[in-house]
């Protein structure tokens, strides 16, 4: 009887240290964890809301290693201090503005960027063995986290948008993101900790440019003269005829990787200030073109940078043609480069009418465009949902593309008619604020579906004639 009161008394030991043993980083006392977040949209309704808690996925490839997003829900990041945001500039633009760098000028890259390993191949929905940090400290600081967690220090930089120091660590030993993120949460040096979510260009196949006529813009008045317009995009072919004189300059956020493809971006450009035979919404308008993309794809860090890089431009417009899954950090720098007075286009996604939001466009402050025909018809690839601001044309146009022209279809290009015909109205009238613009926008765009604001077109076809009068 004495030998089962010792293996009793021997079971109830091995229990309790497996309960020991737990790891801290599988714990956690928020009552929301696991709970889907879909309010960043504004007037989101609960039914538009992914069902699997899962954010806008991007095509993997086979073999990649792609992990829930799920997982980011169990371990949310506990409340930050708010990122400073930046003073609004004024609404004028300074005298010595009015003419850009020559066209063609040399293509600067991050100098402050510290990088310790080369970028890979982009697949799956983020960087398996990434993640991204903002950092209450020096350098020294950034150095103990790293060791503390186990990590390497990849790039390092100070975020004007995010108004602090973003750091992209490496996991060397094959930990799962979510593990690393909320191992991170016990450091209160780390204020935001995010996956580095990987976003893809929204260009879909396709077969004149009939965009004037449907926005109702004068093709021989239209003018975005001396406005600055930052795009976000592919590198471009700056030989192309539509863009001469074009491009006031340009800024390569992945310097390491080789430039192969240039139609995306040259298209985006052309369609919004293109001149000669393919002109663009605004011709006159200076374009600061960051490349931030290869092969369609690009990383939350190379995106920060190009949107640091904008900023710094006295843009009145930062034009984002593509679509990935929710990030706060992305959410943060949106939110201050709008408080900057920075008016902000995105494309609402290709990824068809069940799909996740897509973001930026999904942000409070962020112009989503989706795309229509000549005939005002709704792209069959489009995203759908209550964040859906207004419609364009983006289906089967003629641009510029390469040292040529093509025909392009996606909501990036709705987002690039939409960047030009506001630069229409600021040229125009220069003192109108950010706000304004996009009230007038939402006011007197023509209705196309379900009366008044729809999942579908938004607040309807933009109407620039009539946004230039409100």
């Amino acid at each position: 009887m004495a030998a089962r009161a010792v293996i009793r008394f021997a079971a109830i030991l091995v229990a309790a240290m497996t309960i020991v043993a737990v790891p801290a980083s599988a714990q956690t006392n928020d009552p929301n964890a696991g709970r889907a977040d879909c309010t960043d949209a504004a007037g989101a309704a609960a039914a538009d809301c992914p069902k699997d808690g899962n954010e806008a996925k991007v095509g993997g490839e086979p073999g990649a290693v792609t992990l829930p997003a799920l997982i980011f829900d169990l371990f949310p990041n506990p409340p930050a201090p708010a990122a400073p945001v930046p003073t609004p500039r004024p609404s004028t633009p300074p005298a010595d503005t009015q003419a850009g760098p020559p066209a063609r000028g040399a293509i600067v890259s991050p100098t402050d960027l510290v990088a310790t390993a080369p970028r890979r191949a982009i697949a799956g929905e983020f960087v398996p063995d990434e993640v991204l940090v903002t950092v209450d400290g020096d350098p020294g600081a950034v150095q103990q986290i790293a060791a503390s967690f186990g990590l390497e220090v990849r790039s390092q930089r100070q975020s004007r948008l995010l108004g602090t120091t973003l750091v992209r660590f490496g996991i060397p030993d094959g930990r799962p993101v979510g593990a690393v993120l909320a191992q991170l949460a016990a450091d209160g040096r780390t204020l935001r900790r995010e996956p580095n979510h990987i976003y893809s260009l929204q260009q879909a196949a396709g077969i004149v440019n009939y965009a004037f006529e449907r926005i109702q813009l004068d093709n021989k008045q239209a003018s975005g003269e001396n406005v600055r317009i930052a795009v976000i995009d592919t590198g471009i072919d700056d030989t192309n005829p539509a863009l001469s004189g074009v491009i006031a300059d340009q800024f390569d956020a992945m310097p390491n990787v080789p430039v192969e493809k240039r139609d995306h971006g040259t298209s985006v450009d052309g369609l919004i200030a293109g001149v000669g035979a393919l002109e663009g919404m605004a011709p006159g308008a200076r374009i600061y073109h960051a490349r931030a993309f290869e092969d369609g794809r690009s990383t939350m860090d190379v995106i920060l940078s190009a949107l640091d890089w904008a900023a710094d431009q006295n843009v009145s417009i930062i034009n984002m043609s593509f679509v990935g899954p929710k990030n706060d950090l992305l959410a943060t720098a949106c939110r201050n480069a709008r408080g900057l007075g920075i008016i902000l286009v995105a494309a609402a996604g290709n990824n068809g009418p069940k799909a996740p939001y897509g973001y930026p466009a999904a942000y409070d402050g962020v112009i989503a465009v989706t795309a229509t025909d000549a005939k005002d018809g709704l792209m069959q690839q489009a995203n759908r949902g209550a964040y859906v601001f207004i419609s364009a044309p983006g289906v089967e146009m003629v641009a510029p593309s390469g040292a040529g022209s093509d025909v392009v279809t996606g909501t990036s290009f709705a987002a690039a008619i939409v960047s030009g015909a506001i630069a229409n109205l600021i040229h125009a009238s220069p003192e109108r604020s950010a706000d304004d613009i996009e009230k007038a926008l939402a006011a007197t765009a023509r209705d196309l579906g379900p009366k008044g604001r729809d999942n579908d077109f938004g607040y309807g076809l933009l109407d620039t004639k009539a946004a230039a009068n409100k």
